[in-house]
């Protein structure tokens, strides 16, 4: 069937629902993604996009096929509503109670699905990009606000926030790792270097902005005092300033989910969100 609009990106899907007594419905399903390139670079979150996230949770849940079955009590929401459901939640930031009139369903079985589905993405791996000899990685660190007291601190946004760091490929904009959240007084540097992140960069050239002084990172060259930067330095600033704006681009277009704005979750909740969006951002980069 075609699940998209006419003159869009279409996605066919083939499914087999089998039954047995006794037994949890098993789903069989096959999804064909268009192979045409491209004619325009995609924008947002697209219906491929969503077959994509979709396919992941079945992979994570264990996806029924062949002769294998899954016992328990079964969910009454279908997986694609669920993963809609968690989108939406990232998405727009709503509490527990809102998204429950929607699919008609308790706020507690929202709570339920969120933290079932919620950190699924996260546990995906990241499929790193090719090697080759000039690759060029970039690293920035963002504010999150959080209201889990135990993780945030007062910062420089006036916000409790937390600082979460992130590197991603210069080049393809893929998103490599992401740190997990210490509080928000923490510099760049020092989240940096307790994060463990550097052991992702061997043998990748790591730009960073002038916070990163000292720490093994190319930095941005200071004026002396008194005296202009030489041209050639000059150049190599505007360039590493294209380099690290992509960075920032990536990390503001993860802000576009609101939970990014305002987190409310606890515990390692914040972690599993920022490593949850990280994947739904590669997701729908174009092949």
């Amino acid at each position: 069937m075609r699940v998209t609009a006419a003159g869009a990106k279409r996605v066919s899907t083939a499914a087999l629902i089998c039954t047995k007594a006794g037994h949890r419905p098993q789903l069989i399903y096959r999804v064909h993604l268009d192979r045409d390139p491209a004619k325009g670079r995609r924008k947002g979150f697209t219906e491929t996009d969503y077959a994509r996230l979709l396919d992941a949770a079945h992979q994570q849940l264990g996806a029924p096929t062949g002769d294998g079955t899954l016992r328990g009590q079964p969910w009454s929401l279908p997986l694609a509503k669920r993963v809609l459901m968690v989108a939406l939640y990232y998405r727009t930031n709503l509490t527990m109670r809102q998204p429950g009139p929607l699919f008609s369903f308790s706020s507690s079985t929202v709570c339920r699905v969120i933290q079932r589905l919620g950190q699924l993405p996260a546990r995906e791996p990241v499929s790193r990009p090719a090697d080759t000899p000039e690759r060029v990685w970039t690293v920035d660190g963002t504010l999150i606000p959080v209201h889990d007291r135990g993780m945030g601190a007062s910062s420089r946004n006036y916000r409790f926030s937390a600082h979460v760091q992130a590197i991603m490929d210069a080049e393809t904009r893929l998103v490599i790792a992401a740190t997990r959240p210490v509080p928000g007084t923490t510099t760049d540097a020092h989240a940096w270097h307790a994060s463990g992140l550097s052991e992702h960069r061997q043998g990748v050239t790591v730009p960073a902005d002038g916070a990163y002084l000292n720490y093994g990172t190319p930095v941005p060259h200071h004026k002396r005092p008194g005296q202009p930067l030489p041209k050639g330095e000059e150049e190599d600033n505007a360039e590493h300033r294209k380099v690290h704006a992509h960075v920032e681009h990536v990390i503001a277009r993860m802000k576009n989910y609101k939970i990014l704005r305002d987190c409310r979750q606890l515990g390692d909740g914040l972690h599993h969100t920022v490593q949850a969006l990280a994947h739904t951002h590669n997701l729908a980069l174009p092949p």
